[in-house]
């Protein structure tokens, strides 16, 4: 019996291949990877401002650092303002 192939099997494959990682922890790391990139953009902004603010950081400096990592993220949403950043964490 074949085993059902996945979307990303390519890319477990060259990470088996190039790292000391097993298929086993090559297939974690990418689901975990595009579990990350999946956020939705409310929840990774909500969830980087309670973690920022959690370090001290004013609101000022959060949305300024949160509006720079939303735009350097690989498929970045449309560029969001403070106060666009603020409702999202406020309502």
């Amino acid at each position: 019996m074949s085993r059902v192939r996945g979307p990303h099997d390519d890319l477990i494959t060259h990470l088996v291949r190039s790292t000391p990682l097993s298929a086993n922890e090559a297939a974690r790391v990418v689901a975990e990877v595009l579990g990350y990139f999946g956020e939705p953009v409310e929840d990774f902004v909500r969830r980087r401002h309670a973690e920022l603010q959690s370090r001290g950081l004013t609101n000022n400096r959060i949305f300024e650092q949160v509006g720079a990592e939303l735009a350097a993220r690989r498929v970045a949403p449309p560029s969001l303002s403070a106060r666009q950043l603020r409702r999202i964490v406020y309502g």
